[in-house]
């Protein structure tokens, strides 16, 4: 497998961990033509929406210097931009970026008792940015402090739940 291919199933293993502490079903897609890679349900959630779903597409880098100033730089192809923008879509859209280490023997720690993923997860939503007229991709900037975890995770679950994006 090339190293494209391994971030790939490392982005959707990171993902789904998470995924799972949280108590979500997952779906994966066999063709990523709408630019969503993973789609998460809850279940039992009571609010607008009892069993709420977001979809996300899933990238994983090793760029150098992608962080700056607090914010993640991200290199977003334009047909994943367009995918992911506008609200006339039935479940909310996230764009979720893992940052890895170059090294691929620095990206898990396996013990007798644990398991470490490296490094950090980002999500964010760019449904509401404007159109563009970059021919092939926009920088999308990503706060550092919006991480992939399980309480985010949650969060955007909840709101989804209430039939609002974040």
């Amino acid at each position: 497998m090339d190293i494209k291919q391994r971030k790939e199933q490392f982005s959707v293993a990171y993902v789904n961990a998470i995924a799972a502490k949280v108590g979500l079903s997952n779906a994966g897609w066999s063709v990523d033509d709408d630019s969503v890679d993973l789609s998460l349900k809850g279940k039992g959630y009571n609010a607008k929406v009892r069993n709420p779903q977001v979809d996300l597409q899933l990238k994983c880098t090793s760029q150098k210097n992608i962080i700056k100033n607090g914010t993640l730089h991200f290199p977003l192809k334009k047909k994943n931009y367009e995918d992911l923008r506008g609200d006339d879509v039935m479940c909310p859209r996230y764009l979720v970026v893992l940052v890895v280490p170059d090294d691929i023997d620095h990206w898990i720690e396996s013990k007798n008792d644990s398991m470490i993923l490296y490094h950090s997860c980002y999500w964010t939503s760019i449904r509401s940015c404007p159109e563009t007229i970059n021919e092939t991709s926009v920088t999308i900037q990503i706060p550092t402090t919006q991480k992939l975890n399980c309480d985010s995770l949650s969060e955007l679950m909840k709101l989804a739940s209430r039939g609002e994006y974040k």
